[in-house]
């Protein structure tokens, strides 16, 4: 209770914020002693007043007051050994069946880790919360806060320097290359090539892709006249005028591009000749046994390849480099490409229903593999009271309910006041001494 009699809440805790800080534990402590004090100072104005109605004449507003704080005392009295008998033994004195929580500190780990196995770990229980909190909706509200993508963004550079220095390292980088190796070696390609054809194909993608090929052609056949021009003049004979030269290499350009515009018809024979091709390739990285092998040893050969290797590596350095460069820089293109790719897949996310839905139920799997752990989270939480000693205990217990339990004391001596007072009336009005 607070100086204005305004009862203490519980703090809520942020769940990104961790457990509660050393800071709440004290604040804890300051109104466990705060309440110990008032309960305390209580019993003592009542055993003041009772000590205090002996010297004065004993007239009925004496007695009723000497009746109450009697009353009040013995109440108060009680419930503080009550109270405290919970945790220690009341003056040091080994009473029986006081301490009681250092004493039963086993029966307490056993009996809160099989509570929260059959009241919190429950399967209706873990299924309705996770529908309720709706995790997709809430991951992508979350990845679309402007504050979340930044934070994102900040730690995400932050670790990138340590990677890359990491990186540096001849050992490690040996040992990353040989283990990506290893996993390339183990990779199948033609069944994900296959994969990825036929969606691109599904889709309509391929035909973009080869629409925009086909443009990039013609763009090339038109930029290098010229230089066609000099290919078939230095190819043909002295004796052949320039003239016909030319008029060659204008009958392939135009036919090329002809042939290229042919591709360009939807429902061309042309097209349809390239989906025919596309679909036997498919067919064959998917089931025919020598496709398989062309394509696993021209990638075992790419693997193999020094000069590859040499490329690769090169790149990677060029990549750092260019990295470490840019994450110096007060506005690190970086990292506003990370904020913005987080700001984008929450928006993305937010508009895709089957996402979210799709996350949601990853959501209630993973309840479900709590609920089938459920055992072990309990007995998890059985072991670390066990480990704790005994003071710990007491300590913790103490101050999670301690506070409240000195009302207790405080009610127990009002009440018992009261009642002593009630008491005296009842005795008075029956005829008692007067």
């Amino acid at each position: 209770m607070s100086a204005n009699g305004a009862r203490l809440r519980p703090r809520k805790i942020d769940p990104a914020s961790g457990p509660p800080s050393a800071s709440y534990d004290e604040q804890r402590r300051q109104g466990l002693a705060r309440n110990r004090m008032l309960a305390t100072g209580l019993l003592a104005v009542m055993g003041g007043v009772y000590v205090g109605t002996h010297f004065v004449s004993p007239t009925f507003v004496v007695l009723i007051t000497r009746a109450g704080a009697e009353a009040g005392l013995v109440g108060g009295l009680a419930d503080w050994f009550a109270v405290t008998a919970l945790f220690r033994h009341p003056l040091g004195l080994p009473i029986p069946h006081t301490a009681i929580v250092p004493t039963n500190k086993e029966k307490i780990a056993q009996a809160l880790s099989r509570f929260v196995e059959q009241n919190f770990l429950t399967r209706e229980l873990l299924i309705r919360k996770v529908r309720e909190l709706g995790v997709g909706k809430r991951a992508a509200l979350w990845l679309a806060n402007p504050a979340t993508a930044a934070t994102i963004a900040d730690r995400v550079v932050a670790t990138l320097p340590p990677l890359f220095c990491a990186l540096e390292d001849p050992q490690l980088r040996e040992f990353v290359n040989r283990t990506l190796g290893n996993q390339l070696r183990s990779a199948k390609l033609a069944p994900g090539l296959a994969r990825l054809l036929r969606i691109l194909t599904g889709t309509g993608e391929a035909d973009a892709l080869f629409d925009s090929a086909l443009d990039g052609c013609l763009c090339w056949l038109r930029d290098n006249k010229r230089q066609i021009v000099a290919l078939v003049r230095g190819r043909s004979r002295w004796w052949i005028p320039k003239i016909v030269d030319q008029k060659i290499a204008a009958v392939i350009i135009d036919g090329f591009a002809e042939l290229l515009e042919g591709l360009r018809e939807p429902n061309g024979d042309a097209r349809r000749k390239v989906r025919s091709a596309v679909s036997r390739l498919i067919d064959d990285l998917l089931n025919a046994p020598e496709r398989l092998e062309q394509i696993e040893n021209a990638k075992e050969r790419l693997l193999a390849n020094p000069e590859v290797k040499a490329w690769l590596a090169s790149i990677w350095r060029e990549i750092s480099q260019s990295t470490m460069r840019d994450l110096k820089q007060p506005s690190s293109a970086t990292r506003q490409a990370l904020e913005h790719a987080v700001r984008s897949i929450g928006a993305v996310l937010a508009r895709d229903v089957g996402m979210m839905e799709a996350i949601d139920a990853a959501a209630e799997r993973i309840a479900l593999i709590a609920f089938t752990q459920r055992h072990n989270i309990a007995s998890v939480i059985e072991e670390v009271i066990r480990s704790w000693d005994t003071s710990t205990v007491t300590d913790r217990l103490e101050l999670a309910v301690g506070s409240d339990l000195q009302y207790i004391r405080m009610n127990g001596t009002l009440v018992g006041a009261a009642v002593g007072c009630l008491i005296f009336v009842v005795s008075w009005l029956l005829g008692g001494p007067r």
